[in-house]
């Protein structure tokens, strides 16, 4: 199964302790039972890596193959890939189909219509349940509920939830109509959802009164309110009770949610709309280093395919599994690993409210027994927060059940790797350790079930993904040479443009390399032909996995009324990856003291969101700029870090 010579034994290191030398390879049982091993078989290939090659040379060919097997079509595609309008890539465009037949419609026609789809536990420990056929019923319903507020094909609605069912609802009952959804995460603020719902143009907003999250209701209700204050566009909020708190109403615009599904307007019968591959499935905001928000659009068609192909590939799903994507349905994980993947597999999952510490830090560690999770996808930072408890919380549990464990999100360090592996996996569980974007839709670079793995490695591209690292004119990398990461070829789940906005889609995808899709990060690839990530190369700031942009964040300062100019950059941090710290230069007349800065501090959570908080504000009277006026970040780093500062010709003096 793999070109390496002598099996280095799982666990066991050289002497060197060098992580990059040393093999974890898979249980012969799980290699034995892979999905993606049956189907090298079945095509005839001598293992899985030949047929991981073939899929890269012969990507349409791969690509045409998946899209038949993966999913169903109302109308089958015969062309495969449409490059005439390249980088506006189409794929399957002549055929219709609907992500939501997939999903649901298929299943409930079959034994698994009374199969657990998903299990929901909240932060307080009560749980519901639903099977394809009560999900199938929910999700007509509430897509009746939105035709009724004159929801149509090609709108855009907005949802802005917490962790619960009734956002996988909202997510599969917009596009079952043909609407596009804007999933804001709930975790953002006032600014940061208004800028998505002007954006979006949604006339229609979904929230909840409140969330829970550490045992603290967050107000959900309220912040949606100061956000559509300066939103004309906005006509119906329709509100999920999930705390029961007191809420402000506003008449005729504000409408329960469960008010609503209990009316005769909410029938359990809903025809799905046929769709042209290519039609709009949502749009996801991501930040970026102008700081506006990109509004970063998938269709129903190539979404799809890569999604459930990744899936059934690379975390290998089978019928028996009770699968466990521990991210929030707001970030693109959720949408391709909680909301669509699992459901277009007929997977059975786990969905939990808060958050992993609450009420002690053996939460997840609980849950994982109570429920029989076989495969656990999660991220780098949430490893890291729980290894700071120790061994004891997840050695009291039977974590037995644990087949396979996953990575997203960000590089896992070899150190949070080794603990993943032997204190939740027991020595026994593979990490699928992927790398991929918002823009990509789905894994880029991943091992599989049959892959010997190095900790801290995405291992090799995934299937029909021609990944490689190169130096800034676009040659091949040597090998260990730190360089572009980029992708050659299109594949089906890539976005298609960016919101309105197709020429900043060129310029920042395809054009540092022309005809070539660069990612934004740094990697280097090692002599094993591994890819090691090592980060962002733009002005992104990844924290906890979630991308926030500089510019945001010197905005959202910029808007205190003490505050003249502003840098933000990230700097590692143990538990988070990167911690944002600011620097900030203060207008006359106000003084640098502890008060002002935690007053800023807080200022950035309110404007952005928690998550945004920075670690540090320091006052400065100046920052370094290039004679254009842009602030040199690179070398605010640097100095932070004590690093040499590099080129400074075009520093301003």
């Amino acid at each position: 199964m793999t070109e390496h010579a002598a099996p280095t034994t799982v666990g066991q290191f050289s002497a060197s302790n060098d992580a990059e030398s040393v093999f974890y390879y898979p249980p012969a049982a799980l290699v034995e039972n892979s999905n993606v091993l049956a189907y090298a078989r079945e095509k005839g290939f001598a293992d899985v890596e030949a047929m991981r090659q073939w899929s890269i040379e012969h990507y349409q060919d791969f690509w045409a193959d998946m899209a038949t097997r993966m999913v169903d079509w109302y109308v089958p595609f015969s062309k495969v890939l449409d490059d005439s309008k390249a980088p506006f890539y189409q794929w399957f465009n002549d055929g219709k189909i609907n992500i939501v037949h997939n999903a649901l419609d298929r299943h409930v026609k079959t034994w698994r219509k009374n199969k657990l789809a998903l299990i929901w536990e909240s932060e307080k420990g009560d749980n519901k349940t639903y099977s394809y056929w009560q999900l199938f019923k929910r999700v007509n319903k509430f897509a009746n509920v939105l035709k009724s507020m004159g929801v149509k094909k090609g709108d855009t609605v907005t949802i802005y939830l917490p962790r619960v069912p009734e956002i996988v609802i909202a997510m599969l009952a917009c596009a079952k109509i043909g609407a596009m959804h804007s999933v804001v995460y709930g975790g953002f603020s006032v600014e940061a959802l208004h800028t998505r719902i002007q954006d979006a143009q949604s006339r229609v907003v979904i929230t909840s009164d409140g969330g829970y999250m550490n045992g603290k209701v967050v107000e959900l209700k309220k912040i949606t309110d100061d956000a559509i204050k300066h939103s004309p566009v906005v006509e119906i909020v329709i509100v999920v009770k999930r705390t029961g708190h007191e809420v402000e109403m506003q008449q005729g615009r504000d409408l329960w949610y469960e008010e609503l599904m209990a009316l005769p307007i909410a029938s359990t019968k809903c025809e799905t709309e046929q769709l042209d591959a290519e039609h709009p499935l949502y749009m996801l905001y991501t930040s970026g280093t102008t700081g506006a928000p990109k509004g970063l659009v998938h269709t129903h068609g190539g979404y799809q395919v890569g999604v459930a192909t990744t899936l059934h590939f690379n975390l290998d799903i089978k019928e028996e599994d009770v699968y466990w994507c521990a991210a929030d349905p707001g970030w693109v994980t959720g949408h391709s690993y909680i909301v669509y993947g699992p459901l277009m597999l007929g997977a059975t999952q786990v969905m939990y409210e808060g958050a992993p510490t609450f009420p002690f830090p053996n939460r997840w560690w609980n849950i994982v027994e109570r429920y029989g999770v076989t495969v656990l996808y999660t991220a780098p930072t949430a490893i890291r927060g729980l290894m700071r408890f120790g061994e004891a919380w997840p050695n009291r549990h039977d974590l037995g059940s644990l087949r396979l464990l996953g990575s997203v999100g960000e590089p896992i360090n070899p150190e949070a790797w080794r603990w993943y592996h032997r204190v939740i996996g027991r020595n026994n569980c593979p990490i699928m350790d992927t790398w991929w974007q918002t823009e990509t839709g789905s894994m880029m670079i991943t091992p599989n079930p049959t892959t010997p793995l190095k900790p801290g490695s995405g291992t090799r591209a995934s299937f029909g993904i021609d990944a490689d690292v190169v130096n800034d004119q676009g040659e091949h990398a040597s090998d260990d040479e730190d360089g572009l990461l980029i992708i050659r070829n299109p594949w089906p789940s890539m976005l298609r443009t960016i919101y309105n906005n197709p020429d900043r889609y060129i310029e920042q995808y395809w054009s540092r390399i022309p005809g070539v899709y660069t990612a934004g990060d740094s990697a280097r690839k090692d002599e094993d032909g591994y890819f090691w990530v090592i980060g962002r190369i733009d002005d992104v700031i990844k924290v906890s996995g979630y991308r926030l942009g500089t510019a945001e964040v010197e905005s959202a300062l910029v808007s205190h009324p003490s505050v003249a100019e502003a840098a933000a950059i990230g700097l590692p941090h143990e538990v988070k990856g990167n911690a944002i710290h600011t620097f900030v230069i203060l207008k006359n007349g106000y003084e640098a003291n502890q008060d002002l800065e935690d007053a800023l501090i807080a200022h950035v959570g309110k404007v952005m969101g928690p998550i945004a908080r920075p670690e540090a504000v320091q006052f400065v009277p100046s920052l370094p700029k290039t004679r254009s006026g842009k602030i040199m970040r690179r070398v605010l780093k640097a100095r932070a870090l004590g690093l040499p500062e590099g080129d400074l010709s075009t520093l301003e003096q």
